[in-house]
């Protein structure tokens, strides 16, 4: 039995497509006996204009073996609906209609769903004379000549057998040496041989079943030709339309899907959306999905605690902000399996399932609380560190900002001598001192210490007297080493003072002041061995020279380090340093640099060579330096001796004397009170000086020499 088809154009019922015009549906059932329900499940209608109110359309047929006493039809479009006698009906003037309708048919026997699929045809004219006759009119689908080719329609996954016919293509005017031709992707081109035409009747097969979600439609081009192959009529457009079946299942794009919610949040507070896709048409019911919670895990306080909107996906709270309290539910985790169906959530939908984990995130909702409200801790004088370890409760979610504590000082600790910071591990406070504290002050450590989380709580919830708590901290004695002062202690003392003369009086104090205690002095480092100490009243004496230039004296300052010791149980010991600024005093003699000097042989005004002095002293027993020739007789004939500045003097050749080198004997006196002179010897060597260039003797020079070219010299007539 086939699918019945209707075609109607302008809303007026004009023919009724044969098998080989419009496209059939498949009977579902066949089986022996009455199967309750539809008896045909698919039906197709043609149309090209309005449907008219109150025509019928199509008599479905429906057995609920029981005499269909009682049975009820629900259209899925409310503009139809389906009348006593099985027809369907527009209850009013319908311009256009879904392409696919469902029927539910329900009594107390049967329960079962049909399909209408509704094909709109293009415009069609009015049947009229002149219509008829062609004149001034072109038929729909029709080319040259008479041809006609309604477009065809065919369910998808249809079953054997195969070639199943979807149409007819008609040729009023065709002859018996005429055939038809069917070209274009689905019959000579990919895919091939999805549909034929019979060249001679025109009727259109298909010659396997389709899937709409690869291809859903195909257009062709019918033609007619003669035996030749010469072309009679068209070539005329066939489109051949591929019907949906509800054969694709709701698929989610992953199977877990996470989400979180803050604890206290309103009811309705949307916490997810969840989303699947359906590859079947969007335009019908195949694709229209609903989404269910089906199980929730676990189910307390309450089995319904959310709420899935069927439609849009969208998971909202139900329970009561109340109780949706993270710190009293069974769990912070909840696990709801979701199904989302399609045919708009009816029996007959197919369906997917995935699941949605919620987390209830914590909010600051509980303050942090001291465990105790007084702490007691114990710390040695002079020391320094970790004396306590303070313990909070906090009931919120752990290694949060609503749990991690910011502990202060509020009162207490004038002297800013403690601190305390946060253990991240524990989250305990961690009162440190950071400022020795002494156990002869008169004062006592009582802190008030406040303890807050990082996150701010809650506006109705704040923090109460649980969130402090005093800390008493008790000192302990320990015998303390004496204090030197002042440390160091610095005095004035010129070098080269007599054995055994005062340098300095040490001065320390024992800071045990509630003890009665001796204190002995001795020397702890003395680099030139230069000091002795008296060990009971401190007295520093020289015990040997001071001298401001010896190598332990940096920048006129000599250090020394001495030690107190007091009679305590066990002993204890202080140092203190001893800086001594030494005062000059002229005892080291100049001496002139360089020891060698160069000069040409040739006598002129330039050539000169240039002499310094150098002393250990300082100024004013340093320079200005004097410097002047030997004793010697005779020195003052061949070389002359000039001041340049308070430190340098040039030496000059007045004769021209030959290439050596010569010991010339210089006398350096410096500026201090009383002066001190140094008898020095410079080596000249006389150079021949040739383009810029010095030639000088590498022998050794002989004082005997000079001596005897000064003798010389001394019989020569002064010119």
């Amino acid at each position: 039995m086939g699918t019945p088809t209707l075609c109607f154009s302008r809303g007026v019922k004009v023919f009724f497509c044969s098998q080989t015009v419009c496209s059939w549906g498949q009977e579902d059932g066949g089986h022996e006996g009455c199967v309750p329900g539809f008896q045909v499940k698919h039906y197709q209608v043609a149309y090209s204009e309005a449907f008219k109110k109150g025509q019928a359309l199509i008599q479905v047929e429906f057995d609920d073996c029981a005499g269909n006493e009682d049975v009820k039809f629900e259209v899925s479009d409310p503009s139809f609906y389906v009348d006593g006698d099985l027809n369907l009906v527009p209850q009013q003037d319908v311009l256009s209609s879904q392409p696919v309708l469902f029927i539910h048919g329900l009594s107390a026997h049967a329960d079962d769903m049909a399909q209408v699929e509704i094909t709109r045809l293009p415009f069609q004219m009015p049947h009229t004379l002149r219509n008829i006759l062609g004149v001034g009119q072109t038929l729909p689908f029709r080319s040259k000549r008479s041809l006609l080719v309604p477009p065809m329609i065919i369910t998808e996954n249809q079953r054997a057998p195969f070639p199943r016919t979807i149409g007819k293509v008609i040729s009023t005017e065709k002859l018996g040496n005429h055939i038809f031709r069917l070209t274009g992707p689905g019959a000579d081109q990919d895919p091939k041989g999805l549909f034929t035409i019979d060249a001679d009747t025109g009727d259109v097969s298909v010659s396997r079943s389709l899937d709409r979600e690869a291809i859903d439609s195909y257009q062709l081009e019918v033609s007619t030709t003669d035996f030749a192959g010469n072309l009679v009529e068209g070539p005329a457009l066939l489109v051949i339309t591929v019907i949906d079946q509800n054969d694709n299942r709701p698929i989610f794009k992953e199977t877990r899907y996470t989400g979180e919610v803050l604890e206290g949040s309103p009811t309705g507070t949307t916490v997810m959306t969840m989303t699947a896709l359906d590859a079947d048409d969007p335009a019908t019911d195949n694709a229209a999905l609903r989404y269910n919670i089906v199980r929730q895990s676990p189910d307390k306080p309450s089995p319904n605690m959310f709420y899935i909107d069927a439609e849009r996906g969208d998971i909202v709270t139900v329970i009561s902000h109340k109780l949706l309290d993270r710190e009293t539910l069974p769990t912070t985790t909840y696990e709801l399996e979701i199904v989302a169906k399609d045919m708009a959530g009816s029996e007959v939908g197919l369906t997917g399932t995935a699941t949605a984990t919620i987390t209830i995130t914590d909010k600051n909702d509980h303050a942090p609380e001291f465990t105790h409200p007084l702490f007691e801790a114990s710390v040695y004088e002079g020391s320094t560190g970790v004396v306590v370890n303070l313990t909070v409760d906090d009931r919120d979610d752990p290694d949060t900002g609503a749990w991690r504590a910011i502990y202060s000082i509020i009162n207490g600790d004038p002297t800013l001598s403690f601190e305390i910071q946060t253990n991240p591990d524990n989250n305990e406070g961690m009162l440190s001192v950071v400022k020795p504290l002494d156990y002869e002050a008169p004062v006592g450590h009582t802190l008030l210490i406040k303890v807050e989380n990082e996150d701010p709580l809650v506006p109705d919830v704040g923090y109460g007297p649980s969130s402090t708590a005093t800390v008493r901290v008790t000192v302990l004695d320990i015998n303390e080493g004496p204090v030197f002062f002042p440390n160091p202690l610095t005095v004035t003392r010129m070098e080269n003072i007599p054995l055994g003369s005062f340098v300095a009086s040490l001065n320390a104090t024992d800071p045990d002041t509630l003890q009665i205690q001796s204190i002995r002095y001795a020397v702890l480092r003395d680099p030139a061995g230069w000091l002795s100490v008296s060990p009971v009243t401190g007295t520093v004496n020289t015990s040997a020279l001071l001298d401001r230039e010896s190598p332990y004296v940096h920048d006129n300052k000599y250090t020394a380090v001495f030690i107190a010791t007091d009679n305590g149980s066990p002993p204890a010991t202080g140092t203190g340093s001893l800086v001594i600024h030494l005062e000059d005093y002229n005892d080291n003699a100049p001496y002139v640099v360089p020891s060698v000097a160069r000069v040409c042989e040739d006598a002129h005004d330039m050539n000169v060579a240039i002499v310094g002095g150098r002393d250990k002293d300082l100024p004013p027993n340093a320079a200005p330096f004097k410097i002047e020739l030997g004793k010697q007789p005779g020195l003052d004939k061949t070389w002359k001796v000039t001041r340049v500045n308070s430190t340098h003097s040039q030496i000059m050749l007045l004769h021209s004397l030959k290439k050596a080198n010569y010991q010339l004997p210089l006398l350096i006196t410096d500026s201090g009170v009383p002066p001190l002179s140094n008898n020095t010897e410079v080596k000249v060597q006389v150079c021949v000086c040739k383009k810029n260039k010095m030639h000088c003797s590498s022998a050794h020079s002989h004082r005997a020499c000079l001596l005897v070219l000064l003798a010389t010299l001394l019989l020569v007539p002064t010119l």
